[in-house]
């Protein structure tokens, strides 16, 4: 066997494991592909490289551009919007709207991007709806990845277009993907309104009816910090007396923090360190009651009878409880608290992290931020607008004017974008130069200003891209794509053409499951494209099999970065992916498998 051969294997074996594992970011891992390829000299330096200036990176570059700038002008939210408000207070129209809406902005932007810009709005008609907002978050994650099924402008689908090129065959067109993605988009849409939406998690119609007090949209219940919420009275004598809430130490030396403080009949929530302890303030604390009893000191603190908490106290006209959650470009992440000054920057106080399906309640200020993390806030309401314009948090409320940072400036950026749309559309062959042109008109009529386009590139996305498209030159140039596509035509060919097909969009699902699917499609792309040369079989539709189902991503959260952001503030687990991904994978499945062949042969 060629050195070169065995080497190639070697490295994308220890990527792919890299990449199962997560020990190492996704695009950490795809630019030591790079390197590892370069320095063992299966590609020349040129090749090695050739990632990042290829039209698939430079597409997705400008897609990201591009969707800042209708971001930034009120565009995409305004038509999130509109399809919210027809789902009136029905849950199953607005699972159905908000998946329509999901699906439709994901046909134009990144997918992530899409399921951000509609999260505020998704959470704010559900609450307004009385429905539990884990019924709407997961259908709103999985529908931006149905519509990214039926458009070029997904990253797996850029790939794979790049895949084609590569080998000399006709690439995609912008279009090309809506006749097998548009029946993908309704089989899903129509299987989890009716039925998929029966294993989500939250409560049933019913069980709101007889407990309306305790809705699905009360944040308190949501968190379980009810559980960790007791009244205290400060007795005479108590070395409380006199002092700031900054000096009190009941953080430092007994694990417990103020929330609220109740003077003469009156609520005090607008707390800040200054404010002074009297006798007889009755303090609202968060904490472990049991064990700060423990760990009284003299004159011991006279300790309330328990109560069932609710968002409304700790509320009141000047005070709000609120969700936010970390943005998939968030500058907090892999920060603690205390690094960011949350406190000072944002005048809020965090009452609660969510956390992989966890609450965390102690120790908030030191615990890491991360990707997806959902925190309770408690702050004053004039502080709200000042979350909502912050990029790095998206504030899980429907607040009744957009942030429009650029105004007065939407429609010239929708019709520079449906320009762009429209010329891509018409010249193909050219996509990555009119995209990027595209964005560069944005910036030039002063839409957006460079500094903002640079801020807006995923450039995670970007590395991951540009790294791994090199994989793909290495697995040809060795002939590994070669001897694996020769390998499944031999056990799989004997059956036919439409076996073989099956075979291989199966293996990319599963490859999916565990990888990027950016990173399947690199993987795959190169081997897909030698079988079908192989087996006489049309390329481009074979392509086009693996690209539907390197978006088939449903089965675990892990699949799509998208799955991440709606995890903490849908409270779902891995169990819950599974019962809906699990079945709708498959009915998916079928839909291509069927309705592929038809449209575009074999």
């Amino acid at each position: 066997m060629d050195n070169n051969l065995i080497i190639t294997c070697v490295i994308l074996g220890a990527a792919v494991l890299l990449f199962f594992t997560g020990r190492l970011p996704a695009d950490l891992v795809a630019l030591l592909v790079v390197v590892a390829l370069g320095l063992s000299g299966v590609l020349t330096t040129q090749e090695a490289f050739s990632g990042f200036s290829r039209s698939a990176v430079i597409t997705i570059i400008a897609i990201f551009v591009l969707t800042e700038a209708l971001q930034k002008t009120g565009v995409t939210d305004q038509v999130g919007k509109i399809l919210l408000r027809v789902g009136g207070r029905s849950e199953l129209m607005l699972i159905v709207t908000v998946m329509l809406a999901g699906a439709f902005l994901s046909l134009f932007m990144n997918n992530i991007a899409a399921a951000a810009v509609l999260l505020p709005a998704a959470s704010g008609a559900a609450k307004r709806a009385g429905v539990n907002t884990s019924r709407l978050l997961m259908p709103l994650a999985f529908s931006t990845i149905l519509g990214g099924m039926a458009t070029l402008f997904t990253t797996s689908n850029i790939v794979l277009n790049s895949v084609l090129l590569d080998n000399h065959i006709e690439g995609f067109a912008v279009t090309d993907f809506l006749p097998v993605g548009i029946p993908v988009v309704i089989a899903g849409v129509c299987y989890i309104a009716f039925f998929g939406r029966l294993s989500l998690p939250g409560d049933s119609p019913l069980e709101r009816t007889q407990a309306p007090d305790r809705g699905p949209s009360d944040l308190l219940t949501t968190y379980h910090l009810g559980e960790k919420l007791f009244k205290a009275k400060v007795p005479e004598k108590s070395f409380l007396i006199g002092k700031r809430v900054s000096e009190s130490t009941l953080r430092e030396d007994f694990d417990v923090s103020i929330v609220a403080i109740e003077r003469k009949g009156k609520k005090i929530l607008d707390l800040s360190p200054q404010t002074e302890l009297k006798k007889g303030d009755v303090l609202v604390l968060e904490g472990d009651e049991a064990d700060f009893k423990t760990r009284d000191v003299e004159p011991f603190m006279e300790f309330l009878p328990g109560s069932e908490w609710h968002e409304k106290d700790l509320e009141s006209r000047s005070i709000e409880v609120v969700e936010s959650m970390l943005s998939p470009r968030s500058q907090l992440i892999g920060k603690t608290l205390r690094d960011a000054h949350f406190r000072e920057k944002y005048g809020m106080s965090v009452l609660a992290i969510w956390h992989a399906g966890e609450e965390i309640f102690t120790d908030l200020a030191e615990v890491p931020l991360h990707f997806g993390d959902a925190l309770l806030l408690q702050g004053p309401r004039a502080k709200m607008k000042v979350i909502a314009d912050d990029p790095d948090l998206i504030l899980l409320m429907d607040e009744d004017e957009s942030e429009v940072t650029v105004p007065g400036k939407g429609r010239a950026a929708l019709m520079v974008f449906a320009t762009t749309l429209f010329v891509a559309m018409m010249f193909p062959d050219i996509i990555g130069e009119v995209m990027l042109g595209g964005a560069l008109v944005m910036v030039l009529v002063r839409i957006i200003t460079t500094e903002q386009a640079y801020s807006a590139i995923g450039w995670k996305s970007v590395f991951l891209v540009a790294g791994m498209l090199p994989m793909g030159i290495a697995l040809t140039k060795t002939n590994a794509a070669g001897l694996a596509a020769g390998g499944i035509f031999e056990t799989f060919g004997h059956f036919g053409a439409f076996p073989l097909v099956v075979a291989i969009f199966v293996a990319t699902v599963i490859l999916t499951q565990m990888v990027n699917g950016a990173v399947a499609a690199a993987i795959i792309g190169p081997v897909a494209v030698s079988i079908a040369q192989q087996a006489n079989l049309n390329p481009r539709s074979v392509i086009m099999a693996v690209a539907m189902a390197c978006s088939m991503a449903f089965i675990t959260p892990l699949g799509h970065a998208v799955n991440v952001l709606v995890m903490s503030p849908g409270g779902y687990s891995f169990r819950d992916y599974v019962k809906l991904g699990l079945p709708l994978t498959v009915l998916l499945s079928v839909v291509v498998l069927v309705v592929l062949p038809v449209v575009w042969g074999l």
